[in-house]
């Protein structure tokens, strides 16, 4: 199978389940909610070895907003409520209460299993705390130095999926990067989504287990490194080709994940140089869901 003479391989991206919750950050200024959004999805590329996946998912207008102010979606997922619960109450509570004029909103309102972030975190209030209602939501105002911090008072979570991914094979890094940079863009658009990893973009694809050291639970994926191809080791990458990235994604749902690898996969061939796409996965023993490359199409 091609497109635009880019050949997709007939393989399958391993993903696997994972725990989400969507919250809404907005702020006085576009700029604000975005920095806040940012700070609190920081670290979070893979649960290899970080305590959470995180990212921005998209901007929601003013208008859209139950406070009326510009702000941004974010996601963190983990693999236990347990651990989800306590990733939500440090990130909201050291990288949001934190910066100016925030509020946090609840996107996952529909579930009856409810994380209580807001409640937990309105006793830093120190008793002076109040609650209030915002557009039918239980906020908690929380005095600051800057005004009230507000945050909802309870927060959901849902079942969503994990490592959602593809690797782009280009005949250049320059040209495999421009390609991913095209993919990662063209993912922002599709909601309830989040590229987790620097840039949307996986440098460092990893394999799980390791070969020569017992003590790692996941090393360089070797078969994939161009360096290592190129000094003449046993390699999984075409002889043309001089450039690799992965995308990984995240998502609310498989729906969700299956649209944005098509979006993605889809803006990478319009880039010359890129030669086929292929996946990651790990034999079935990694996780549940097997998304085909070529099914997307």
């Amino acid at each position: 199978m091609e497109i635009n003479g880019v050949e997709i391989k007939d393989n399958y991206a391993e993903a696997f389940g994972i725990k989400v919750t969507r919250l809404l950050v907005t702020a006085a200024t576009k700029k604000l909610a975005k920095v806040a959004a940012t700070e609190a999805t920081g670290y979070g590329t893979s649960v290899i070895g970080c305590p959470a996946e995180a990212g921005i998912d998209c901007y929601m207008p003013p208008t859209e907003t139950p406070d009326g102010r510009p702000g941004y979606v974010i996601m963190i997922c983990n693999g236990s409520k347990k651990k989800l619960d306590h990733e939500l109450l440090e990130r909201v509570g050291m990288c949001i209460l934190t910066a100016p004029t925030t509020a946090v909103f609840n996107l996952l309102d529909d579930e009856d299993d409810l994380l209580k972030t807001g409640f937990k975190l309105k006793f830093f209030g120190d008793g002076y705390e109040e609650t209030l209602e915002i557009a039918g939501r239980k906020m908690h105002a929380i005095p600051i130095m800057s005004g009230d911090f507000l945050v909802e008072d309870k927060f959901g979570y849902k079942d969503g999926v994990a490592g959602g991914n593809f690797f782009i094979i280009a005949d250049s890094k320059m040209s495999g990067l421009i390609a991913a940079e095209v993919a990662v863009d063209a993912i922002a658009a599709v909601p309830k989504v989040i590229t987790p990893f620097p840039g949307g973009m996986v440098a460092s694809g990893s394999k799980v287990g390791c070969n020569s050291y017992e003590f790692l639970d996941a090393s360089t994926n070797e078969k994939m490194c161009i360096s290592l191809k190129e000094k003449g080791m046993e390699s999984n990458i075409r002889e043309d080709a001089h450039g690799v990235f992965e995308i990984v994604i995240d998502g609310a749902d498989e729906e969700s994940v299956r649209a944005a690898m098509k979006a993605g996969i889809e803006a990478a061939c319009t880039v010359d140089g890129v030669l086929e796409i292929d996946a990651g996965n790990f034999g079935g023993n990694l996780g549940a869901y097997k998304i085909n490359l070529q099914d997307l199409f």
